[in-house]
């Protein structure tokens, strides 16, 4: 994107400046917000999705309705103009990154976006460079948990290589070859 090339990819710990400051460690933290309820598409599209202004007034209709930082929220639903978020994660336009994937295999959500329950701001985490994620594809077992854990934002507890092993063979992973060949992110 235009941006990307003008500022470079996001740094570690960047927050950008968003519409709503909205904060995960609120929503997700102190309020046990599953990531599902916001991004519905996680577990079958490549994006996990913004969510909507409608998805936000199911609560904000009746909670903090007065609150002036979220006049643009209600802004938004009284017009029906969509709120523009700041992307947070942005990947290169030639690299293809799809999260259903991920989730599936069992790549919890911390891994690569980090403790958001403890983020009042949503704020990169990881480079998302292409060596940052070789490093996972290459050895993916301590990366990985069981599929009802994936959405835990507690970080990935330390295991032996046998328990890792058996999540890889679990998560019916593509050979080494393939996970690292170039096609695989780059389409």
């Amino acid at each position: 994107t235009l941006y990307r090339a003008l500022h470079g990819p996001p740094a570690p710990g960047d927050a950008p400046a968003q519409p709503i400051p909205f904060s995960h460690k609120h929503h997700v933290g102190d309020d046990g917000i599953d990531c599902r309820y916001c991004h519905g598409p996680v577990e079958k599209a490549a994006f996990a999705g913004i969510p909507s202004t409608e998805v936000c007034m199911t609560c904000h209709s009746q909670l903090f309705t007065d609150s002036p930082l979220l006049a643009p929220l209600r802004r938004s639903a009284a017009t029906g103009e969509r709120l523009r978020w700041t992307r947070v994660h942005r990947l290169p336009d030639f690299v293809y990154f799809d999260h259903s994937i991920h989730v599936r295999k069992g790549v919890a959500c911390v891994e690569c976006h980090g403790r958001v329950d403890e983020m009042p701001l949503m704020r990169t985490n990881a480079s998302l460079e292409m060596q940052w994620c070789l490093g996972c594809h290459r050895d993916p077992g301590p990366h990985l948990r069981p599929p009802s854990q994936v959405f835990d934002m507690r970080p990935t507890p330390k295991r032996s290589r046998r328990e890792n092993d058996a999540l890889v063979k679990a998560a019916h992973l593509l050979p080494l070859r393939r996970r690292t060949d170039c096609s695989t992110c780059h389409r």
